[in-house]
């Protein structure tokens, strides 16, 4: 359906509009679950933005199913990442905080912080390895599994575990030094 979709096929999106919406929930879901609970953009919202994000991605051309999550991880990071800055930015004057890996994946009273500092890493570790970025990315942001992982990254299982591992010790490390170094 996503293939009919992306050729064009306006009843291919009607009946995958409560699929997507299920599925993009569900991440969304996972997402909010570790961010503070007076958070103020709430999964439904995140959905709905995504969702519309996605849909209007005309010249996107689904491959399969691996692929559009994959592609709704990064519009989902991007969103809370967007909503994070402008918070902070109107909050506390865009003073963000560096925190651990481990601080950034709990609640914390500065989730918005949390965000925005494993969001530079991560775009450091893009320009070291894309592909461990992307594993990051798309676990963290996007709640897939390991094997959700690899299939949208067409590696192993295996290759994610390692990338995954290599990923949060090389996050930790950066966050760590960050936060040691305001």
């Amino acid at each position: 359906m996503l293939v009919d979709w992306s050729n064009g096929d306006r009843l291919a999106l009607e009946k995958l509009a409560p699929i997507i919406q299920r599925e993009l929930h569900r991440l969304a879901k996972g997402y909010m679950a570790r961010e503070r609970p007076a958070h103020t953009l709430q999964a439904t919202a995140l959905v709905n933005e995504a969702y519309l994000r996605l849909v209007d991605a005309s010249q996107v051309h689904w491959q399969n199913r691996a692929h559009f999550f994959g592609v709704s991880a990064q519009v989902m990071r991007h969103i809370l990442v967007d909503f994070a800055r402008s918070h902070q930015n109107l909050k506390h004057g865009g003073n963000a905080r560096p925190v651990t890996l481990d601080e950034a994946v709990v609640v914390s009273p500065e989730p918005d912080a949390n965000l925005l500092a494993l969001d530079d890493a991560l775009n450091t570790l893009a320009a070291l390895d894309p592909r461990q970025s992307r594993v990051v990315e798309l676990r963290f942001f996007g709640g897939l599994s390991m094997e959700e992982t690899a299939e949208v990254l067409k590696v192993s299982v295996a290759t994610v575990r390692r990338d995954w591992r290599i990923a949060r010790a090389w996050l930790h490390r950066e966050l760590s030094r960050a936060s040691s170094h305001p």
